[in-house]
Order: structure tokens, then sequence, then C-alpha cells
């Protein structure tokens, strides 16, 4: 018999017991192995373009943990930090219930990583759509009323769907006309805008259309409207007078008319214009919608009204004003340009175009001399004015041929004359530019290419110093014209060369010629070398442009005096 002291007995029942426990899988490997886990939550279900919260669990985390949820792209998810698993989902507009499957990824410091799921439900809420017409008013007749003819568009576009803000949120257009006169047949109902053509009667109408909106759900909603259609009758022609003006006194007033009817049988029309102020203009051909006026020459600014007043062949008479403000004709101290003729977008001619406003031929002393207005103390064309001068400086009658200088009434600038005598101002002799003063940096050359006068030294210095012992015309300050003073003489409405006015101006040169270059005084900055201008400004009177020629260029010269 064998016997056990206390001690042994106590070692066999901790034996015992632990072999119990582990035989209860209470120390098993399972439960030891704590593993790093992720759960989204249950499956959920919510109303379309609702929003929720989001949260998400973890298990066993090794230290900072951090979140990312992932949807398909039609749902939105704001998350606010990705150390939080809080975020808001905000789910898309459905047609129908549609399930989505949103995802969360936990990583842990250890950079372990779960991932867990849960489907959501998306449900429609869909509300009907709001149906809307509108229709532009008409100018000159009751709101909501309309003539007979003419053409007008119903308006759907503002139709609109409270719960889907996207452009298409309206999948469907129907237009139906329920009363008046059939406008409809034939036209396209099924487009968000309908373009009709209001009928043609005796009497008037009212006409009743209705719209019916779909949107991407199939929900439904529909509104009318209604119009009134004025009578053949009483469908006025339409007139316009353009824009009201302000024109200087002698300038041309544009009286830019128009008159036309939606009706073939209120044809024909009848228009004419009349005025009313303190001063009397004078309209051309009043009887035309299309025209003009010469403003009057006033000494104060004048207000003048001008009204088209026009009648069809049912006695409709509508008449509609146009204002033009009329200031004093300004004293000139710079030629106009010449320019008469006016210009379309094909042709130059002697015609009014009202269509191509604002020409140079509507405006300044050209308009005025046009118009037979224009007062000079000489003579001249279009907006010139000269004054022929002997070889003492005396003014000589507009009929003389024998004359040596012309003064410039506008300017007060005095010009020499050519001559075909062969002596020192003979049209045919050619200069070079030459200065001892204010020459930009070059004298220039004292006899250049093809040169060819009467001195010994072909050039601009040694001309003028000879027109000054000559003492032409009693003066002896005679010089070269500046750009602007040679620049005043081109006859820019002249239709053949030179451009000048030659009954003032003979001898100018060779008008068949490709240029016929006269010298200015300005030296050009266009070609400096080393810091010294080699070129001056020319005009050219067979084209009216300017260019620089170099210095050593053959070019005519007029010489010039006074100014005011």
């Amino acid at each position: 018999m064998t016997y056990f002291n206390m001690k042994q007995l106590r070692l066999f029942f901790l034996t015992f017991a632990a072999c119990l426990l582990a035989a209860c899988g209470g120390l098993s490997k399972d439960a030891a192995d704590e593993t790093f886990a992720v759960n989204a939550g249950r499956d959920r279900s919510m109303a379309e373009q609702a929003t929720i919260s989001l949260s998400a669990q973890v298990s066993y985390p090794s230290g900072e943990v951090t979140y990312r949820w992932t949807a398909p792209s039609s749902i939105t998810i704001a998350q606010e930090a990705t150390t939080s698993s809080a975020a808001t989902l905000t789910a898309p507009a459905v047609t129908s219930e549609t399930q989505f499957t949103i995802s969360v990824t936990a990583t842990d410091a250890s950079s372990q990583t779960a991932t867990d799921s849960f489907v959501l439900t998306v449900t429609p809420q869909n509300s009907e759509p709001t149906a809307s017409i509108t229709v532009a008013d008409w100018p000159d007749v009751d709101p909501g009323t309309y003539p007979a003819g003419v053409t007008i568009t119903l308006d759907g576009r503002n139709s609109f769907d409270a719960d889907n803000t996207s452009s298409d949120a309206i999948a469907k257009w129907l237009w139906e006309q329920t009363a008046g006169s059939d406008v409809i047949s034939g036209l396209e109902a099924d487009q968000s805008t309908l373009v009709i053509s209001t009928p043609i009667a005796d009497s008037r109408q009212t006409l009743t259309f209705s719209l019916t909106v779909t949107d991407q759900e199939g929900a439904t909603n529909t509104t009318s409207y209604s119009i009134t259609i004025l009578s053949a009758f009483e469908t006025q022609p339409q007139v316009s007078v353009g824009l009201n003006q302000a024109v200087f006194g002698g300038e041309t007033i544009l009286l830019d008319g128009t008159a036309s009817s939606s009706l073939q049988a209120a044809y024909p029309l009848s228009a004419r214009w009349t005025y009313s102020g303190d001063s009397e203009p004078v309209i051309v051909q009043p009887t035309q919608a299309d025209t003009y006026a010469v403003a009057p020459l006033v000494t104060d600014t004048t207000e003048l009204e001008f009204y088209l007043t026009v009648e069809d062949s049912y006695g409709n008479v509508v008449t509609e004003t146009k204002r033009v403000t009329v200031r004093p004709f300004p004293v000139r101290v710079l030629n106009d340009t010449g320019m008469s003729q006016q210009a379309n977008d094909t042709a130059n001619g002697n015609t009014q175009q009202n269509a191509w406003p604002g020409q140079d031929s509507h405006k300044g002393a050209d308009a005025l001399a046009n118009a037979g207005i224009l007062d000079k103390a000489g003579r001249g064309q279009a907006g010139f004015d000269f004054t022929k001068l002997n070889a003492n400086g005396d003014e000589q009658d507009d009929d003389v041929t024998q004359f040596s200088c012309v003064r410039d009434n506008v300017t007060g600038l005095v010009w020499e004359i050519k001559t075909t005598d062969g002596g020192l101002r003979d049209q045919d002799h050619l200069y070079s530019w030459y200065s001892t003063d204010n020459n930009g940096g070059s004298e220039g050359s004292l006899n250049g290419t093809s040169t060819q006068c009467s001195l010994t030294n072909c050039n601009t210095e040694a001309y003028i110093d000879a027109i000054n012992t000559a003492g032409l015309c009693g003066f002896y300050d005679w010089r070269l014209p500046t750009h602007g003073d040679l620049l005043s003489l081109v006859h820019f409405g002249k239709g053949s060369s030179p451009r000048i006015d030659t009954q003032y101006f003979p001898y100018t040169g060779d008008g068949t010629a490709g240029t016929l270059w006269y010298w200015t005084s300005l030296p050009s900055a266009d070609g400096v070398s080393n810091d010294a201008a080699q070129n001056a400004w020319a005009i050219d009177f067979i084209s009216g442009v300017d260019n620089f020629l170099n210095k050593s260029s053959a070019a005519s010269i007029r010489l010039v005096r006074a100014g005011r």
C-alpha cells in the first residue's frame, strides 16, 4: 500500500486541474490569438439625396488607427480626419431602389490593415416637376397681347424638378393647344420651346396652350398659358427711328427709320418725317422712312425732335420720335479731309448710307460744304478754303490764273505755288533733305542721289535760303512744313491724283506717277544710326500716305510760312 504526503497531494490536484482546463479549451490557441479587426456596422437603408453618419469600431489595435471610407463615385463621403472613423454620407438621386456597398479600411500603427463593409439601400423619394411657360411681351401692346402674323416663342425652359437640380432634370416635354385657331399642327411639340406664327383673322381671339413636363423618374406636371391675338385691322405697323443723336450745325442727321407690317394686306405703307424745335433743319426726301436731314446752323445748343409717322392700308397710324441735339459748329483751325463720298460694304458712292453711320462725310466742314452752307472767306473744293495771292502777297480774284502763293484761310498758312518755267520753283525740281539745325543728329545730304534743280546744291536748306532771299510774295520767313502742315493739304476725297486742290495748287507734279513725295521738316526716329536720324518724313500726294525717306532721297518741296 502506497502513501502520499500532503505536498505530493497538492501537486497532483494542481496538475489534474490544469488538465481539466486544457480539455475545456480555456487555454486554447484561438483564445490567445488577439486579431486586429474593424466593424463597419449593420446594413442600412436611406432616402435618395439624404445624409447619414458613418462610424466604425476596431478590435485589438496597436497604437493609433487611421480610417478610410470608400463607396461608388455617385455617393459623396465627407471625412474630416482619418484618425477618426466619423464621416457623413450623402446618397445620390435614384429612379429605383438601388444597393451600394460601403467599405471602411482601418490601419493601425503596426501597419495592420482590416476592411469591413455594409450594404446601403437607397430608395427614391420623387416629387413631381413644375411646368412653366413664359412668353416675351410685344412692344407697344398690352402684356399678353400680340399682333397678327408675327412669330413668338413659348418658352418652357424655366420648368424645373425640385428634387433634381441637374440640367437634364426634365426628361420629356409635350406641348398642346387647347383653344383658338390651330397654330401648332406640323410643329415639333416635344421640345423645350414652341415657336408659333400668330393667326391672321378679322377679329380678336384667344389661344391657349398646355405644357406637360416629365422628370427623370416619370412624374409629370401640366400648366397652361393663354395669349390674345389682335385682329388684322388692329395690328399696327412696326416703326423704328434709330438712336438719338448729337451733331454740330450743318452736319448730317441720320433719319434712319424703318417701317414694316406683319400683314401683306397692310401695304403699301406711307411715311413722313416732320420736326419741331426753334431751328429749321432741311429734311431730304421727307416721305422716305430711311433718309437724312441737314442740321441747322445755330449759335447756341438747340434741341430738335423728329417724328416719323407711318400709316398702313387699314388706317392704323404709328408715330415714333427721335431727339437730336444740335451744337454750334466750332471755329475751324484744322482742315477736313475732303472726303464727301460714303461707303457701304462693297463700294464708295455719293448716296446717303444710313446703315453705315459715323462716316467721315457725315461730319465736319466737308459735310457743310456738301450741303452748300459752309461759310468761306475764299474758295476751294469740299471743306477747303483758299485765297490766291500775287507776287506782292495781295489777294487775287478767284478766277485769275497767274498767282504766286495761296493762303489757307482755315489754318492761316501761306503756301508757295510751283511753276513750269524751269526757274527756281519749277515743279520738276527734286531735292535731298538737309538742315544744319533740328536735324535729329544728322544734317543730311547736300546733293542727294537723283536730285535736280537750278541751285548749286539741291537740298532743302539751300532752297529755303534761295526763296527767302527772293522774298517770295513779299515774305522772308519761308520754311519746310511740319508733318501736320503738309498733311492738311491732302484732299483724300479727290478721285484723281495728285490729291490736292489743283485749282489752287497747280503744277504739283505728275499725277500718273507711282509716287509724288514732298519733304516735311520732321526727322524720323525710324532708321537711327549712331544716335543720328538718317531719315526724314515725307508725304505722297498720289496716295495721301506718309512715310520716312532717307535724307539723300530726291523729293519735291513746297514751302510754307505763317499759320495760326
